[in-house]
């Protein structure tokens, strides 16, 4: 483990972002991390999803979060166009909970700035 540490330091990737729309690396880098699929209570209607979340017990953020099921997020998510936006480790080599969703049109002008 301190190997693959020191290689990750070494090749600077301590402490970065990645993003994907890729479904599997979502859900493997969730549930990894213990978490589970969630919307923001109050933010959607019975047809439909409210804002997303991950849900990571024990790491409150103030909010009401409700669990949804992976599909049901899914679908929210290719339909509004989000990337998700993530850190494996941090700068310190700690497991990192660092996520969050962008549109895939901003994700794309900043890369291109």
């Amino acid at each position: 483990m301190r190997e693959r540490r020191k290689k990750q330091a070494a090749e600077g990737e301590l402490g970065k972002s990645k993003s994907t729309t890729d479904h599997e690396i979502i859900k493997g880098w969730v549930e990894e991390r213990g978490g589970r699929p969630a919307t923001v209570a109050r933010t959607g209607t019975e047809r439909e999803p409210g804002v997303l979340r991950i849900d990571f017990p024990g790491y409150g953020r103030g909010q009401s979060l409700e669990p949804i099921s992976w599909d049901d997020f899914f679908k929210k998510f290719d339909e509004k166009h989000l990337a998700f936006l993530y850190q494996d480790r941090t700068s310190s080599g700690e497991v990192s909970r660092f996520c969050k969703f962008v549109s895939q049109d901003t994700l794309k002008r900043k890369l291109a700035a």
